[in-house]
């Protein structure tokens, strides 16, 4: 890890990184992606030390309150926040000053802050967002190998269910002849309804793979799931961007049949507005954080 002092923290849409870089170690993780300019390894976490002071003073200065995002690029809770508590601290801000917040993990760390997402909740609005991809745990250790297991995630859905806490799921990315099945849309499916999402986003049933991202994923596909990787190129090629699931379509109509009987937004835009959407505002601003 190294420290460094940031010059700002929020971008032009109030979204904010306090970390970059992670230690969950996905196989599929975009933000692996060289277009970002993340740290070299990836493990080498750059901490933004200076990010409460500064989120403190930007949010001084703002003349709306405001929804504000974290954990697109960089989960909020990786390993280091234990002993850090730089997230901690960002929240105590918001939560003083009663903006709004749109926070996005894999780890049930977060629960640690179940009082002061409460809180943010009563003052304004707070919306929790959760990665589900991977409903057989053995195959969730492989795929996502340091980070809350997926029934622990569901877990920590229901704990927020029960404080009136609003939750979005992101079932994605789904990986071609890995968790592209039936039986593993469903179980995400039921657990999304147990514990009452607002809203599930699915950016098609597929992956996307960008320079930095393809190596590491191949690679693991190499060590963990032997001759895979040639299936992927015979069926995709080696530069291809988005990797549809070859059952793409019975599992595009079983998710939209699924969120359409039981109320769950599922439209992104429409999701993307609603974490957006501050409660005193007269409409949403359906645009995506820009981290």
């Amino acid at each position: 890890m190294h420290e460094i002092n940031a010059k700002s923290i929020l971008s032009a849409q109030n979204g904010m990184n306090l970390y970059r870089g992670c230690t969950h170690g996905c196989i599929y993780c975009d933000a692996r992606s060289k277009c970002y300019h993340t740290p070299e390894p990836f493990e080498d976490i750059e901490i933004k030390v200076n990010a409460p002071e500064l989120l403190e003073d930007a949010l001084k200065r703002k003349r709306k309150k405001c929804m504000i995002g974290t954990g697109s690029m960089s989960d909020p809770y990786i390993h280091l926040e234990e002993k850090l508590g730089l997230t901690r601290k960002c929240l105590e801000i918001i939560d003083h000053y009663g903006f709004g917040l749109a926070i996005q993990t894999k780890s049930t760390r977060i629960l640690r802050d179940l009082d002061l997402l409460e809180s943010i909740n009563k003052k304004a609005k707070c919306v929790v967002q959760m990665t589900l991809t991977t409903y057989d745990e053995n195959l969730c250790r492989i795929v996502e190998p340091n980070v809350s297991t997926t029934r622990e995630r569901f877990e920590a859905l229901k704990i927020f269910r029960d404080h009136g806490i609003p939750t979005v799921v992101w079932m994605t990315p789904v990986l071609p002849y890995l968790n592209d099945t039936m039986e593993n849309l469903n179980g995400i499916l039921d657990y999304c309804l147990e514990a009452k999402v607002v809203g599930i986003i699915a950016f098609g049933m597929g992956l996307t793979l960008r320079e930095g991202d393809r190596e590491y994923y191949y690679a693991a596909l190499d060590k963990h799931f032997p001759g895979l990787k040639q299936r992927y190129l015979d069926r995709f090629g080696w530069n291809a961007y988005e990797l549809s699931s070859p059952d793409y379509w019975n599992l595009t109509r079983r998710f939209n049949d699924f969120c359409g009987r039981n109320g769950i937004m599922n439209k992104p835009d429409e999701i993307f507005g609603y974490m957006r959407d501050f409660p005193e505002q007269e409409k949403p601003q359906q645009l995506l954080f820009d981290f």
